[in-house]
């Protein structure tokens, strides 16, 4: 099946940075556009002691950063976060999305926070229960924590000066 392409906007230039497992930022002219893949939430980086990272977040990273570093692309862009981050698919040819390989090799979850409103590739659960299945990536782990979980258990809980002890 062929991978979604049905975004609203499209985006073209050079992947000139990847920050985490699910962020990179585009080269567009003489413009440097902040992109989150879309429908893919990937392990947390660390962003200082009040903020750590999770298991497998600079592996993410790394993995997204291999994958598509200084490779010039066309997106298919959704929307912007409230980040003002374009929301976007990476498509790599021939039906592939960077945001489904990220999902299938154990680098990243399906996004299903808030009921899977952020959902816009429906093949992702199904290819994150393949990873999950064969233990790829994070899934290696016991106990994987989503991003999401992540933040509110882990960086909330600091935050407000609560013990947080899955971080």
């Amino acid at each position: 099946e062929d991978a979604p392409s049905a975004g609203t906007y499209a985006l073209a230039g050079r992947v000139c940075d990847v920050a985490d497992g699910d962020t990179l930022t585009l080269l567009v002219g003489r413009n440097r556009e902040r992109i989150r893949l879309a429908s893919i939430d990937a392990p947390e980086t660390s962003h200082g002691r009040e903020r750590p990272g999770q298991p497998f977040g600079q592996a993410a990273r790394k993995a997204l950063a291999g994958l598509i570093a200084g490779g010039t692309y066309t997106l298919a862009c959704y929307e912007r976060d409230r980040y003002r981050r374009h929301v976007c698919d990476l498509p790599l040819g021939e039906g592939e999305t960077a945001n489904r390989r990220m999902v299938a090799a154990g680098m990243a979850w399906a996004n299903m926070q808030g009921g899977g409103k952020y959902m816009r590739d429906p093949d992702l659960p199904g290819l994150q229960d393949h990873a999950r299945d064969r233990r790829l990536g994070l899934w290696a782990q016991p106990g994987a924590i989503a991003p999401w979980e992540w933040r509110w258990r882990c960086w909330a809980a600091l935050e407000s000066g609560n013990a947080a002890p899955i971080c």
